[in-house]
């Protein structure tokens, strides 16, 4: 059980004399519990239309489960964070069972390859891709027919503890 969940946040702006019917906005946020997913949605609802949780409802929040959670998928996903320097856009693949631990895995490369904060990373959006579409040289080598990891250095051990030596002659031979 991963750390982030993924959440469908619906709400919209109260209704007004001007607007008895507003629209709703609907958004997938990726969060670990639904405070901190509602809070998210009115952080990016307020940057991208004129509204903010004071003049504003959530109608519904859902979890959203993966269908598949035991098939490894590959994951693209396409993102902005703020630097030191400056705001990038970015984008980049995991190999991963589900959306949230692919999400999650992000975070996890963001801060330690580009030291960016959980609040510094917006996740713009989040794609499975078919491993024909794979543009990272990191994903594609895990995408050989007959991929294997060999075992190069296996040391023999005693199948019962009383057939083991404290001290044995020679040193022992690990390699096949």
């Amino acid at each position: 059980m991963g750390r982030l969940h993924e959440y469908q946040v619906i709400g919209r702006r109260l209704p007004s004399e001007q607007e008895p019917t507003p629209k709703l906005f609907r958004m997938r946020i990726f969060a670990p519990n639904e405070i901190v997913a509602k809070s998210r949605y009115w952080y990016f609802l307020s940057k991208l239309h004129k509204a903010k949780r004071a003049n504003g409802e959530i109608v519904s929040v859902n979890e959203i489960f993966e269908k598949n959670p035991t098939k490894v998928k590959n994951f693209g996903i396409w993102l902005r964070y703020d630097s030191r320097s400056g705001t990038h856009n970015m984008y980049k693949e995991y190999r991963e069972t589900t959306r949230a631990a692919a999400v999650e895995a992000c975070y996890q490369d963001m801060a330690a390859r580009h030291r960016a904060r959980f609040s510094s990373v917006q996740i713009i959006r989040v794609a499975t891709v078919k491993s024909a579409d794979v543009r990272r040289p990191y994903i594609q080598q895990l995408l050989q027919p007959r991929l294997k990891f060999p075992l190069p250095h296996r040391v023999q051990r005693p199948a019962k503890k009383a057939e083991r030596a404290l001290i044995i002659a020679q040193r022992p031979s690990t390699f096949y």
